[in-house]
């Protein structure tokens, strides 16, 4: 008897021509640091509008070389959104910065331009080294007031993009890609199979900056610097690098789902806006996304903010009914100062925080989900909460 098939919350398309690239890649010379690697590096830099784009191992290597490239060290202080996945957190820690956490919208569980000054009115910061943002679900909010804030502070962005690939924004009546770092110093993504495209696990790093890319290059590769001259044995080790390099057969795979980027994205958002009509007029339900402004999602995640209270019931029981369903939700994220690694970080301030974290709600949302399955999750959900 077959296991029942549950309908997951994120999942990746493989087809028969990423089949084929990474067979073929398999069979190269080189199957790390070859060619595959330089080609979707090139296709990246192109999709991007970056000058430079860099792949490594994973979104959280891609978060760590670039606060390595900015120079994070100890005592630095950084801003982050106090909702996110814990790695710029780990990173940042690990690298012995001082973290300084920013409220985020009830709605969007994004940090805006008010919070991150209030965050730097409250805990007094006379000097910022960095702030990163996070564009939650892959929407891309607030770039242009952040790098207002850039220019009156002085301080770098980096861009936490790893749910944002192939999401873009208007600026000026043109759009911009989200990586292009028009308005950002570096941007990170992360290639995981439940991401935009994905390379099996991976991450890029991308930047207009040359020389936060030739060290990045670097530090891809343990920080060592090669002699040019290839009878010549020895080397040097220029800066505390480690092994982020991402091989050609994970790179053959990113070339041909870069090839697909578009369409996955437009399929999600069909989906996503037959969510929309759905749940935008039901009362007790709001819509994690802005509907006002015109800025192009990834569509990583469908994320619901529900009133549980109102509904006379609670997240888990939610969730719990949805996966004897068969249907798997999630929570996109604890806060970052709920987990005990951060547990003395300031959060007197993040009025908002456990606002968006008690109502916030990943419902399936991927590129190979049938209207059938959509529409049971839409008929469950309405079910439990007796929506008529």
């Amino acid at each position: 008897m077959k296991p029942i098939a549950r309908i997951p919350y994120g999942k990746q398309h493989i087809d028969s021509n990423d089949l084929t690239i990474v067979k073929q890649s398999l069979k190269a010379s080189l199957i790390t640091t070859g060619s595959y690697v330089l080609n979707f590096e090139k296709k990246l830099k192109k999709y991007l509008g970056s000058r430079y784009a860099l792949s490594c191992n994973s979104g959280t290597s891609a978060i760590h070389l670039a606060m390595m490239a900015a120079e994070i060290k100890q005592g630095d202080n950084i801003i982050m959104p106090s909702v996110n996945f814990v790695a710029s957190g780990n990173i940042a820690k690990m690298l012995n910065a001082n973290i300084f956490l920013a409220d985020v919208d009830p709605l969007s569980g994004q940090m805006t331009g008010t919070s991150v000054e209030e965050c730097i009115k409250k805990n007094k910061l006379k000097k910022i080294k960095l702030l990163v943002t996070m564009y939650l679900g892959g929407y891309p909010d607030n770039i242009t007031e952040f790098y207002n804030l850039k220019k009156k502070f002085n301080f770098l962005i980096l861009e936490d993009a790893c749910h944002a690939l192939g999401a873009s924004y208007q600026f000026k009546n043109r759009f911009l890609k989200i990586g292009s770092c028009k308005h950002s110093d570096i941007a990170a993504f992360s290639l995981h199979p439940l991401k935009s495209i994905t390379t099996g696990e991976g991450g890029v790093v991308s930047t207009n900056n040359r020389k936060f890319y030739e060290k990045l290059k670097l530090l891809r590769s343990h920080g060592i610097v090669k002699n040019k001259d290839p009878f010549n044995h020895k080397y040097n080790v220029k800066f505390s690098g480690l092994n982020n390099r991402l091989s050609d057969i994970n790179c053959a795979l990113g070339i041909t789902q870069l090839k697909k980027i578009k369409k996955f994205i437009t399929k999600k958002k069909l989906f996503s806006k037959y969510y929309d009509n759905i749940f935008k007029n039901i009362t007790g339900i709001k819509l994690g996304h802005s509907q006002l402004n015109k800025n192009i999602s990834a569509w990583h995640l469908y994320i619901l903010i529900i009133n549980f209270s109102y509904f006379k019931t609670t997240r888990l029981k939610f969730m719990k009914y949805l996966y004897k369903k068969n249907i798997i939700s999630q929570v996109h994220y604890i806060p970052i100062y709920m987990h005990s690694n951060f547990k003395k970080l300031e959060k007197n301030y993040l009025i908002n925080t456990k606002s968006y974290y008690d109502r916030c709600i990943s419902i399936p949302l991927y590129y190979d989900m049938s209207a059938k399955q959509q529409n049971k999750v839409v008929l469950e959900i309405k079910n439990f909460l007796k929506i008529k």
